[in-house]
Parts: structure tokens; C-alpha cells; sequence
């Protein structure tokens, strides 16, 4: 455990974008965005999105309240440096832009993030990029408004103030994190997550479920020395009301997440997946997340010949929530002895059915590796390709995400991610 602090922190920090949420919530955007007195919208989208004509439409409504919208769809599934700076590159040439619109999920919310950070504030992209991948540095002068439509329930990237690209040189996925990131709005349609195939539904929900489970079990805020104010960063550990959200999103999940999988036409279910998304984001947004998302961007950045069911493009790739879900029942089996009152807890909520093991550090990661069978999740690491000789480049692209491992409950050095990674090549 983490040596207690001499002059514990007793100030947690809360924040979230406004909220509005049910079906045919993305019909009122258009009044929504006018009341910014916004003239000129870039609406970011993917081909995917582009395809089942919601953005086009927002874009229309939008222009029936005075102002004029155009969509780009250029967004790339899992964003890269490169896929970053062409979003970049075209809202600079066809701008200036009063305000974006992000319609899609995690990949298309994170895109349009960088693109207000580099269109509003001077420097490269890689001058924000998270420390010691990159600069780490915060924005100088203010963002435009920013309204994220998601169009999959796992990310939470509309209640975030976190952006995640693949850096290509690097081999590595990391992030840039500051508040002005966040969305001013958030709009959740469940209607728009009808045409999410089982495959994507089953990734971005592993999302959902590691985003509660993260920040539920992430080092708690107290566990910190007292930080002066501009010292404070959005991750600051669990907390009373990052907790709430939590435990709300694990319920919503127990009832709806097989369910949602098996069938997409399920609304009710589908319903309750956006709003544990929602839940969710609004408690890991402020909590943070650890050692699962750590380890998921060398899993996502290094991947080889990897192609999941359901996503666009021939190009391989590990689906965000995928690669997060891979380590999580080695990882939760890792940090019970910090906390293992929140573990059971967690189990419990996730899966009100199941018996308690007599070795109650097997609950939590037992619940996982069942919903992950019945789900369609790969059998850890090892299949998405990895093998024992990968390990060392994992771990040590995991020990690169120290912002996201401060907020583990247990501290992680290099052999310890090693471990994790290394028994979760096969989870069953």
C-alpha cells in the first residue's frame, strides 16, 4: 500500500459537463448550441457514423437555427497522432469555427477535443500529450463550445476531460488530459446506439464496466498529500460522489450488458447501457482510472494482425474496451488486498446471483472472467496476439501511463505490470 501521507489531502474536486439525456434527445441540439450564440459549427464525425445520416442531420438542424454546420467524417477509429493533426489541419483551413459538434463514439468525441485544443491555443500536438510521452502542457487561452453526441455506450468520453490517440513512432497509446477538454454539453440519444453490432456493443461496454470499477477502487483522494490549487488535476482518486456514480453504473450493468449484446433491438437494455456509460464517465472523469487502462494502451498501440468483429476497415487493431478488459480480472486480483471491502462490494453489484468464493480475492475477477466469456471477449492477451515474449515491451509501455498508475490502490513497478500482463495471456 502507498505510505500515508504526512499532510493528508482533504479537498476532492468534482466537475461535469451539463447533461441531457433520452431518446430523441440529439433532436433539440440545434436549440441547444444557439443558446452560445454560436455562428459557424464543425460537426466531427467517422465514415461509419456518416453513414447512418445522424450527423448530416444535426448538421441540418442546426442550420435551421441560423447557423451555419458542415461534417467532417474523416475521424479514424482509434485516433493517431496523424489521424489528429489531418482533423486539425482541415478545421484550420475551412475555419474559423464558433463551436463543435462530436457525433460517434470515444474515438470521434477525443477527435473533436484535439481539434478545439489546436484551433484555439498556440503549439503542436505533441506539446500536450501526457508526460513523459509528451510535453504535458496545459492550454493557455479558452476552448469553443463543445457538444458530444455518443453514438456507443462505453467510452464516456462526453463527460471527460481525457484524450486518447495512438502515437505511431512510439508504438504507444497515450493521452492529453486538462479540463478545458470537457464537453460544455453532453447529448445521450440511446436511439442513436440502434445500429451498434454486438461486437462493438460488447467492447464499449467492457469500457463502461472498467471505467466504474476503475474509479471505484482507484486510491482514494485522502491517500494524497494536500496538493495547493493549481496543483489540482481532474483524476484526484475515489471520492463520496464518484463513488455514487459507480456503483449506479455497475446496477444498470448487471441488468442490461448481456442483454444488449444479444439483442440490439433490446431499447430498454440499450437504454440503461447509455446510462451507465453516462453514470460512469460522470465517476471516472473525477476519480480515475488505473491499472487496466494503463495496460490497455501498449495492448491497443502494439497490436499486429488483430481484427475484432464488428468495426469498420481491414486495418488490425484492439478495440479501446477490448484491450482495457483483457487484464482486468488479473489487475482486480492485483489491488484486493488495498481494498477489499470495495472489491467484494463491486462483485456483489455486478453480479447479485453470485456465491462468495472462500478466497474472496477470486470474486471479483470470477464475475468479470464469466461476463467476458458471455460477452465474446477474447481469452486475455493472448487472443489478440500476444505471447510470453511480448511481455516486456507491454509492461514497459504500461510503466509510460505513471498518470494513470498514480491512481492505482496499490503501487505498480515494472515487474508487478509484467505479472499482470503475463497471467492474463489466458484468463480461462
Amino acid at each position: 500500500m502507498f505510505t500515508a501521507p504526512s499532510n493528508p489531502e482533504s479537498v476532492f474536486t468534482y466537475g461535469a459537463p451539463a447533461l441531457k439525456f433520452g431518446p430523441g434527445a440529439s433532436a433539440e441540439i440545434g436549440f441547444d448550441l444557439g443558446q452560445y450564440g454560436v455562428r459557424r459549427v464543425l460537426v466531427v464525425t467517422d465514415p461509419g457514423v456518416a453513414a447512418t445520416g445522424a450527423p448530416r442531420r444535426i448538421a441540418e438542424q442546426l442550420a435551421g437555427f441560423g447557423m451555419e454546420a458542415r461534417v467532417y467524417d474523416g475521424v479514424r477509429v482509434e485516433p493517431t497522432d496523424e489521424s489528429l493533426l489531418a482533423a486539425v489541419e482541415h478545421a484550420r483551413d475551412s475555419g474559423p469555427w464558433d463551436a463543435f459538434v462530436a457525433v460517434g463514439g470515444g474515438s470521434s468525441i477525443d477527435t473533436a477535443k484535439a481539434v478545439n485544443l489546436l484551433t484555439t491555443n498556440p503549439g503542436e500536438l505533441m506539446d500536450y500529450v501526457n508526460a513523459p510521452v509528451g510535453g504535458g502542457l496545459a492550454p493557455s487561452r479558452p476552448l469553443k463550445p463543445l457538444v458530444a453526441v455518443p453514438t456507443t455506450t462505453g467510452t464516456g468520453a462526453e463527460s471527460t476531460t481525457i484524450c486518447v490517440l495512438d502515437v505511431l513512432d512510439l508504438r504507444v497509446k497515450t493521452g492529453i488530459s486538462h479540463a478545458r477538454l470537457r464537453p460544455v454539453l453532453a447529448v445521450v440519444d440511446p436511439d442513436l446506439t440502434i445500429s451498434q453490432p454486438p461486437g462493438v456493443t460488447a467492447a464499449s461496454g467492457m469500457d463502461i464496466l472498467c471505467h466504474a470499477l476503475e474509479s471505484y477502487t482507484a486510491r482514494p483522494y485522502t491517500s494524497y498529500e494536500r496538493k495547493r490549487p493549481e496543483e489540482r488535476v481532474p483524476y484526484c482518486g475515489s471520492n463520496p460522489v464518484a463513488d455514487m456514480w459507480s456503483e449506479r453504473a455497475l446496477q444498470l450493468l448487471s441488468r442490461s450488458f448481456r442483454a444488449a449484446v444479444r439483442d440490439g433491438d433490446d431499447n430498454e437494455a440499450r437504454a440503461r447501457m447509455a446510462l451507465a456509460a453516462t453514470f460512469a464517465g460522470l465517476g471516472f472523469g473525477n476519480a480515475g482510472v488505473h491499472i487496466p487502462h494503463a495496460n490497455a494502451y501498449p495492448i491497443a498501440g502494439r497490436v499486429r494482425d488483430f481484427r475484432p468483429e464488428g468495426y469498420p476497415g481491414d486495418e488490425p487493431m484492439v478495440p479501446h474496451g477490448m484491450a482495457v478488459a483483457l487484464t482486468a480480472p488479473e489487475a482486480f486480483r492485483f489491488t484486493f488486498e488495498a481494498q477489499p471491502e470495495r472489491h467484494v462490494r463491486a462483485a456483489e453489484l455486478l453480479d447479485p446471483s453470485a456465491a462468495r468464493p472462500d478466497d474472496l480475492a477470486e470474486f471479483l475477477p470470477g464475475v468479470l472472467a464469466r461476463l467476458m466469456r458471455d460477452v465474446g471477449m477474447p481469452n486475455g492477451i493472448g487472443g489478440v496476439g500476444y505471447t510470453e515474449a511480448d511481455v516486456p515491451a507491454l509492461a514497459e509501455g504500461t510503466m509510460r501511463q505513471q498518470r494513470l498508475l498514480a491512481t492505482a490502490p496499490r503501487p505498480v513497478d515494472e515487474d508487478d505490470a509484467a505479472g499482470i500482463l503475463r497471467r492474463s495471456i489466458a484468463l480461462w
